[in-house]
This record gives structure tokens, sequence and C-alpha cells, in this order.
């Protein structure tokens, strides 16, 4: 799989928006993993956030994302794996600025909180802007850094650590 492949995981409460969220790549041409849920059954947000979150850290893909209900247990694990920048984005503002100034490599959507149109224009903000770089790479080198002094070596699967 090209590491260009954006990976698609979701919960239970993002399942309806994430079925909107394919037919917009589809649409686009966009490649995508979408690794599940398929369904609205109940299930645990941190598998498929790890997954996700997982193949954005050791970097099989650039770029990720997560959908539950709103976005915030998602957003909460997946910032817990090295190198993952993911925003919780409820507008298309912020979708273009978590790109621009964040570098933003995951993003997160709440299924239950935004409407399926502006998830489709926070997608598209998001996929569309490019990392701005220079005043804002001091932030990201700070969080780099922080990485480095407070994250382990060992990364945390479904399956359980990974060393």
């Amino acid at each position: 799989m090209d590491k260009d492949t954006i990976w698609i995981g979701n919960d239970h409460g993002g399942y309806e928006l994430k079925q909107h969220v394919i037919a917009y790549l589809k649409e686009k041409g966009i490649p995508y993993n979408d690794i599940g849920t398929d369904s609205t059954d109940i299930v645990r947000y941190p598998y498929f956030a790890a997954k996700v979150a997982g193949a954005v850290s050791s970097g099989a893909a650039t770029r990720g994302i997560l959908i539950c209900s709103t976005g915030i247990g998602m957003s909460i694990i997946a910032n817990k794996f090295k190198g993952v920048r993911a925003s919780l984005c409820t507008s298309t503002f912020a979708g273009k600025m978590t790109r621009a100034h964040n570098n933003s490599n995951v993003l997160v959507l709440g299924g239950k909180v935004t409407g399926t149109m502006e998830a489709l224009d926070i997608l598209e903000a998001w996929l569309a802007t490019e990392y701005e770089g220079g005043r804002h790479a001091i932030s990201l080198g700070l969080i780099s850094e922080a990485e480095e002094t407070l994250c382990s070596e060992a990364l945390w699967t479904p399956e359980g650590p990974m060393l």
C-alpha cells in the first residue's frame, strides 16, 4: 500500500459520516484504507485510533482520518502516538489552519456533532492546504523535542505494546 494512501478509522458513532467521507475520497480519486468499523454496532474507539495513528507514527501512512461521535476520544488516543498531530476540527477554518500552522497529519471529526456538509468542507480544506513552515516550524520542533523526552520507544497496538 502506498504511504500516501489515507488511513480511515471510526467507531460506531462515526460510521455514518465515514460513508460520506469515503464517497468524497472516491469521487476525488484519493486512495484510502478503511480499517473499520463497518457498522453502528458498539466498538471501542482506541483500537481503531491506534491502527490509524500507528500507521502514521510508523511512516506506513502520511495522513489519517478518525471519526467518532464527538472526535474527542479519537483525538486523545491518536495524539499519544509519537509524530502524530491529530486535530479535532469543527470548522473549515480550523481544518485549513491546522494544516497550514500545525502540519496536522490526522484529521479528527465528530460524526454526531458536525454536519455532513461541514465535515466534507473541513476535509476538503484539510486536504488542499499545505503546511506553511517558517515560524510555525519552531513550534513543531518544540513538539518533537517534547515527544523525544516524554515518549518511550514502545508502540501501543490493540494487541498490546510493541517494542
